[in-house]
């Protein structure tokens, strides 16, 4: 029998190699079905095709003592705030209302709309609430907070499949979207009567050197042992390892972002290959109502956003940035951005590292919130 551990390692180096094959099929494979998906895939298809369970292996109880608490540590100390500042706050204000609406509109449609078929059925009956979080956690956070959020809130396998096939099925599109709609800015500035017209400050990267990737493996792998070791509950150590990520990212000299962010960007493929694991084919379900409930929570976002920016007077074009900030990440932000205006590419990946680095933190003020309606 394969164990679970060749299955993890045999998927991790697949995925990362083929997302960095410079071959036109591949390319476009990875265009419609994202590298976090097919490392979710993969280690269930061979359990499928195996017959075997793995849902019990060990393996996943050192994921959530391991590679999740260091994929937060690692995207949390990439964020820095010096460069956060040359921004802006109202492109970052335009951001947060973003958030504040991916976040809350649940909530708000939970507690509206309490008698209708798509809360008593389909989010109540068939707990597809609980694919609400990791919704959020993808939206805003990216691939970290939506697993963190999956394990904080039990979302089943079969739900967190359909979730992440939805939500792979509306980033996509609304990515084309954005790549279409940063282009008519210039007519919405026109037909909003934007004025603004002030330039954000250059992002100059660091030029002196940086930490030894070998030290940096060191300090992250050191905090998480040492976390490991005094704190029990997992959402504490979501919590503090978050906080010391930012410390590390910003108050130790000579940081290695760029390690850290590769870093991150690794674990989270190693967390979703172990947690398809646990995924059986047969449980799977696909939710039209369910479907249709994110499709107007995600329009609903973005007109929100264009609400904030014409109250704040800024250009309407930060309302597609922020939006991929948000529900696209660190590589379609800046893609977007180039649309428009290449010399914003950089202030568009600080954006959605600020994404990555509040994700999980907006999921569970949702948990919070629907739990006080659905758990009793």
């Amino acid at each position: 029998m394969i164990t679970p551990w060749i299955i993890t390692v045999f998927t991790v180096l697949l995925v990362y190699y083929l997302d960095r094959w410079e071959n036109k099929h591949v390319k476009s494979l990875f265009d419609w079905v994202p590298a976090i998906l097919l490392a979710y895939l993969i280690p269930a298809l061979i359990s499928y095709f195996f017959s075997v369970d793995y849902s019990q292996a060990t393996i996943h109880n050192f994921s959530k003592d391991y590679f999740i608490p260091l994929a937060i540590l690692s995207v949390m100390a990439s964020l820095s705030l010096g460069q956060l500042k040359a921004v802006g706050y109202k492109p970052i204000l335009v951001f947060l209302a973003g958030s504040v609406f991916i976040a809350l509109f649940p909530v708000v449609f939970v507690f509206a709309f309490s008698e209708s078929d798509l809360v008593v059925s389909t989010l109540s009956e068939k707990e597809f609430w609980k694919g609400i979080p990791p919704i959020v956690g993808s939206w805003i956070g990216g691939s970290t907070s939506q697993l963190v959020l999956k394990e904080l809130v039990n979302c089943p396998e079969a739900i967190f499949l359909s979730v992440l096939v939805m939500d792979n099925i509306l980033v996509n599109v609304w990515t084309i979207l954005m790549f279409q709609g940063i282009k008519k800015s210039n007519k919405l500035n026109k037909w909003f009567k934007i004025t603004d017209k002030e330039l954000p400050e250059d992002i100059r990267s660091e030029s002196q050197k940086t930490l030894p990737v070998w030290l940096t493996i060191v300090v992250l792998l050191g905090l998480v042992l040492i976390t490991n070791y005094l704190v029990v509950g997992f959402v504490w150590k979501v919590v503090l390892l978050s906080i010391l990520g930012l410390l590390l990212g910003n108050f130790i000299p000579r940081w290695n972002f760029k390690f850290s962010l590769k870093a991150g960007a690794v674990l989270i493929i190693c967390v979703m290959a172990v947690l398809g694991l646990k995924l059986q084919f047969e449980t799977l379900g696909f939710d039209l109502y369910f479907f249709g409930f994110l499709l107007v929570w995600l329009i609903g976002h973005f007109v929100f956003m264009v609400l904030a920016a014409k109250a704040l007077n800024v250009n309407m074009a930060w309302v597609p940035i922020a939006s991929m900030a948000n529900v696209g990440g660190i590589a379609t932000a800046p893609a977007v951005t180039a649309a428009y205006q290449k010399k914003w590419m950089p202030h568009a990946i600080v954006l959605a590292i600020l994404s990555m680095a509040t994700g999980t933190f907006w999921g569970m003020l949702t948990i919070y919130l629907l739990e006080s309606f659905f758990v009793l």
